[in-house]
């Protein structure tokens, strides 16, 4: 493993998977209460992903410059696109919020929503141990990742039995279904990046 020291490559990951972590604290704590906290609510994640945009942005720039890269260049860029597609999971939930004027969170959707706030905790951690040589120490977080993903599988099946038992209007059950098959595809995008990683494990430990 050869990242260095405020290796720009490093910066740049560590940049996206804090920010990923930001904006899965505030999907999460945000209380939306009219319609107008929806506007703000989704703008915001709007700006989280744009941030984001701007960070995968300078990381292709970065490896065009490049001679020599810490890792495979592919792997470098592999991980910043799969961290990237959590945070456009994210932007296109609070979309669906917005364009349904959906203001009052379930049971199920706070289930999902606290795994992913802890999936993107364990994200972060598992990028920043890429700048120590104890790349093994990753797969524990990995590991963790791919245990909430798994529990975002459990929620969606419930969700949806539910959804279809209690709910009689079907433009509701759309709708509901809808947001909640959005959120279980943030958790798969979560379990991607914990392959990703752990296929730098295997090619650099």
């Amino acid at each position: 493993m050869v990242f260095k020291k405020n290796d720009k490559f490093m910066d740049l990951l560590m940049k996206i998977s804090t920010n990923i972590k930001e904006s899965a604290n505030y999907f999460a704590d945000y209380k939306l209460n009219n319609t107008s906290d929806l506007k703000i609510f989704f703008d915001t994640m709007k700006n989280f992903e744009n941030k984001g945009d701007d960070f995968v942005h300078e990381v292709i720039v970065e490896l065009n410059k490049a001679f020599i890269t810490p890792i495979e260049r592919e792997d470098i860029l592999a991980l910043a696109i799969s961290l990237d597609d959590v945070l456009d999971g994210f932007e296109h939930c609070a979309a669906l919020f917005e364009m349904y004027s959906m203001t009052n969170a379930d049971e199920y959707m706070l289930k999902f929503v606290d795994a992913l706030r802890n999936a993107a905790i364990e994200i972060e951690k598992a990028v920043a141990l890429l700048s120590s040589k104890k790349l093994l120490d990753i797969r524990q977080h990995a590991i963790k990742i791919k245990d909430y993903e798994s529990k975002c599988d459990g929620v969606l099946r419930q969700s949806i039995k539910n959804l279809f038992a209690v709910e009689k209007d079907p433009i509701r059950i759309i709708q509901y279904k809808e947001i909640y098959e959005s959120l279980e595809t943030i958790a798969d995008d979560c379990q991607e990046v914990a392959n990703t990683l752990e296929t730098i494990i295997m090619k650099n430990a």
